[in-house]
Order: structure tokens, then C-alpha cells, then sequence
């Protein structure tokens, strides 16, 4: 009879993982509640046996495809831990750029209104909350699920959001807005990524832009002008290959100062303009 001999130090344990060393880390860090930095000082610190078992079966469940931030359930944006559960799209790195983008363009000291669309996970508005207390932010989203988990983001990090169920700018009433920001579906229906990677897991109505993938941006864009007033400005992210057809929307919709900004990676990003009739803030 042949014993395999099992590993079950720290290093032993990402070492047999069969991921990619980052992910690994992240995985048993979570498991063992602790920091990157101990997982180098003890590296040949064997691991209680119950957290093995359950830091090799989240390796499994990686191995299968099973994106890590869905495993822990956290995932870090603009440096808040934010709980995320299958109902959410991941937040991502990307997305910051969103969130700074905004933040230039309201006034400090003041209770600007601030509309987030399509929140999901709440990291949009969650970062606006936590960087600019002073902000009035409604959130909304189709999903109930989805506001739940944006709900229990905003409790975490003790922010004041007010939260809506309901279809885009149905759920909020005719009331202006300082500031428009969303991150909606823009993937194109037919796209190769929808299968790809991560993506595969995440919730279709959150990814899934129509045929082209504008289909939303195009209905926020037109909408918005309805709910901003004079001076007041919209920001929509989008794909990597959409930046041209977004600025030509934008300017083809009587937007003024339209521009659009690369994220860190240098990808097309964001679309940024202001309705017209008054200076920038």
C-alpha cells in the first residue's frame, strides 16, 4: 500500500495548489485570516488540519473556474474590502477610474447630488460615500439581490446611501442630479469574453449591453439629460474598442466639454461630458 504524503506547511500548501502563485496566497491568507507577510515569515509553519482541508478545497473550487473573489466572498476597490456574492459583478481596477473622475468634478464642501445606476455590489457609490461624506447619493439597481449586497457594503463602512430598487432612472423620481455616474452592460451580446475567464460566472443582465453592447449606454446618455441640470455631468465606463462611438453620442446628444480618459492599464475606460448651460464646477 502505497501513503501519500500531503504537505500541509504554509509553503507546501501553495506549492501544491496547482494556481497561480498570487491567487493561492489569497485563498489561504482569507482561510487563515492573516497577511501576506505571515505567510513568508512561517512558511514551514505546518496549518491546523481543518484549515487545510478547507484551504484545499477553495483550491479546487479555483481550479474548476470558480473566481476567487466569489470564493472569499471580498474583493478590494479603491481600497475598501467590499463583500460580493454571484448576484454582483467583481468589482474591478478599472472601475476606480470612475470613481476619481467624479470626484474632480464635485464641488468640495457642498451636498451635491449624486445618482449611481446600476450600483450592484455598491462600489461605485460606496467609495464616492466613504471619500466625500458631504455627497447626497441615491444608488439603484434592477436586482434585489444585488442591493442587498450594496446594502451591506454601505452598513460596513458606516456610509449614508440611499439605495432603490428599480429599472435605471424609473426608480428615482424627478429630481436633478449634481452628477450621473454608472457603470452599465456593455459587452456586446455575441462577445467571446462572455465566456472567457471570470466573466463566464458573473450575472449576464449586468454584462450584456444588446447586440452592440450600447444599447444601455445609449438610454443613459439620452435619459440623463432629463434628470441633470445645467452644468451637471454624466460618466458612463465602457469596452475598449467603444471609445469613439461613445464621444460621438455624447457630442451627437448636445453634451459640452465631452472627453474620454484611459484607465491604468491604458484602455479606453470612460466617457465623460456636461449637459450644457453652465460653467464646469
Amino acid at each position: 500500500m502505497i501513503t501519500v504524503v500531503v504537505d500541509t506547511t504554509i509553503e507546501g500548501l501553495l506549492r501544491e495548489s496547482g494556481l497561480p502563485r498570487p491567487e493561492a496566497e489569497i485563498l489561504l491568507r482569507t482561510v487563515l485570516g492573516c497577511q501576506r507577510i505571515h505567510l513568508i515569515a512561517h512558511a514551514e509553519d505546518p496549518v491546523d488540519p481543518s484549515k487545510a482541508r478547507a484551504a484545499q478545497a477553495w483550491f479546487a473550487r479555483r481550479r474548476s473556474g470558480e473566481p476567487v473573489a466569489y470564493i472569499t466572498g471580498r474583493r478590494e476597490f479603491y481600497g475598501l474590502a467590499l463583500s460580493v456574492t454571484p448576484d454582483v459583478l467583481i468589482p474591478r481596477p478599472e472601475t476606480e477610474q470612475l470613481v476619481d473622475l467624479a470626484l474632480t468634478r464635485l464641488p468640495r464642501g457642498t451636498g451635491a447630488r449624486v445618482l449611481d445606476l446600476g450600483t450592484g455590489s455598491g462600489a461605485i457609490a460606496v467609495a464616492l460615500a466613504a471619500l466625500r461624506p458631504g455627497l447626497k447619493i441615491v444608488a439603484t439597481d434592477i436586482s434585489e439581490k444585488a442591493l442587498a449586497v450594496a446594502r451591506g457594503n454601505a452598513r460596513e463602512h458606516g456610509v449614508d446611501i440611499e439605495f432603490v430598487l428599480g429599472d435605471w432612472f424609473e426608480a428615482t423620481g424627478p429630481v436633478p442630479f449634481d452628477l450621473v455616474v454608472s457603470n452599465p452592460p456593455y459587452v456586446a451580446a455575441a462577445d467571446a469574453h462572455l465566456e472567457r475567464g471570470d466573466v463566464r460566472l458573473e450575472p449576464r443582465l449586468a454584462l450584456v449591453g444588446g447586440e452592440d453592447g450600447l444599447a444601455c449606454i445609449r438610454m443613459i446618455a439620452e435619459r440623463a439629460r432629463s434628470w441633470l441640470p445645467p452644468g451637471g455631468w454624466l460618466l458612463l465606463e465602457h469596452g475598449y474598442d467603444q471609445r469613439d462611438r461613445c464621444v460621438e453620442l455624447f457630442r451627437g446628444l448636445g453634451y459640452v466639454d465631452v472627453e474620454d480618459f484611459d484607465d491604468l492599464a491604458r484602455v479606453p475606460r470612460v466617457c465623460a461630458g456636461r449637459r450644457r448651460g453652465a460653467d464646469p464646477v
